[in-house]
């Protein structure tokens, strides 16, 4: 064989080696990780950094979007009961119908609105709330709520 036909050659079985059949279904298999380039180790080493920082803050993003729509529904209650007299039976019938709206999703029961409606009792100014409460995870605020009740 020629040249040519040789790297052809190489080519095709490379080809072959890097793929398996399973079922009569064709798929890829990863090429051995002595036949990568140079500086693969460190590409991969920085994409896993990058997706663990993108991953936390997505975290921590949804985390601050949750504790502010549990600040704005507790001072939606707060204002009602100050402005039009809701009592308890409202709180009850609310927990009852947003659960039913969203099943799939948890906080909404009779406690825990209580606990939206002390939240944003103890901590008045919204603008607060979203620069610092809200880095804190719900639960966290929840303690802190909880710990305050003792301590006044």
């Amino acid at each position: 064989m020629n040249g040519k036909s040789d790297k052809k050659h190489e080519a095709k079985q490379r080809r072959v080696r890097n793929v398996k059949q399973k079922g009569g279904i064709v798929m890829p298999v990863p090429v051995s990780k002595t036949d990568l380039p140079d500086g693969y180790a460190n590409l991969l080493t920085s994409l896993k950094k990058r997706i663990q920082r993108e991953g936390l803050k997505a975290v921590l993003s949804a985390n601050k979007a949750l504790v502010m729509m549990y600040w704005d529904i507790g001072a939606s209650i707060l204002e009602r009961q100050q402005t039009e007299g809701w009592g308890a039976k409202v709180i009850d019938r609310l927990s009852f119908d947003l659960k039913e709206a969203f099943p799939d999703m948890k906080g909404f029961s009779l406690q825990n609105l209580k606990y939206m409606r002390k939240f944003a009792e103890s901590w008045k100014d919204r603008q607060l709330v979203q620069r610092t409460v809200a880095l804190i995870p719900w639960r966290s605020n929840l303690a802190l709520l909880i710990l305050g009740r003792f301590s006044i």
